[in-house]
């Protein structure tokens, strides 16, 4: 029986390195992310002479947005390989430029990371307010607040379970 039970527990933690698909799909959703965000800033730097103000600052928003939900994806490779799949044998060198990340702090600069894009979205729908019903901005609004309040919650969480670990 005890071998049975040892077999199954080598067969649970060898599981995890299925995970390993999922952050080289992340890889290469990166990677084409990366065209994308190519192509539109080819788009602005063409028509950097053409567009108004307030045209360019959303064409910049849109490059922001698109740098954060890189960011997004990277932090998420990279410290779910890390917490999950296997740690890396260079990790002072390669991935300190991330900090602590464990699963908490993980979730916390995920939330943060998502307001953050939310904040970029919502900004550039004010600045179009005339193509949006009142309705519409009033539900965007709402999502944004609930992204707030979750990584808001998030984080109490997170000081609350540090002090009773402390």
């Amino acid at each position: 029986m005890k071998s049975l039970e040892l077999l199954v527990e080598r067969i649970i933690l060898s599981s995890r390195w299925i995970l390993v698909v999922f952050y080289l799909g992340l890889v290469a959703a990166l990677a084409v992310y990366a065209v994308s965000f190519l192509y539109k800033f080819g788009k602005v730097a063409m028509n950097v002479f053409v567009f108004d103000d307030a045209e360019m600052i959303l064409a910049m928003l849109g490059l922001i947005d698109a740098a954060l939900v890189a960011s997004l994806i990277l932090m998420v490779m990279i410290a779910g390989y890390e917490n999950f799949v296997s740690r890396f044998d260079d990790a002072e060198a390669d991935v300190s430029f991330l900090g602590k990340l464990d699963s908490g702090s993980l979730k916390i600069k995920v939330a943060s990371s998502i307001v953050a894009i939310s904040s970029i979205h919502l900004l550039q729908v004010f600045l179009n307010v005339q193509q949006y019903t009142d309705a519409k901005l009033m539900w965007l609004t709402l999502m944004h607040l609930a992204f707030v309040v979750s990584a808001v919650l998030l984080g109490f969480l997170e000081q609350i379970m540090g002090k009773l670990k402390g």
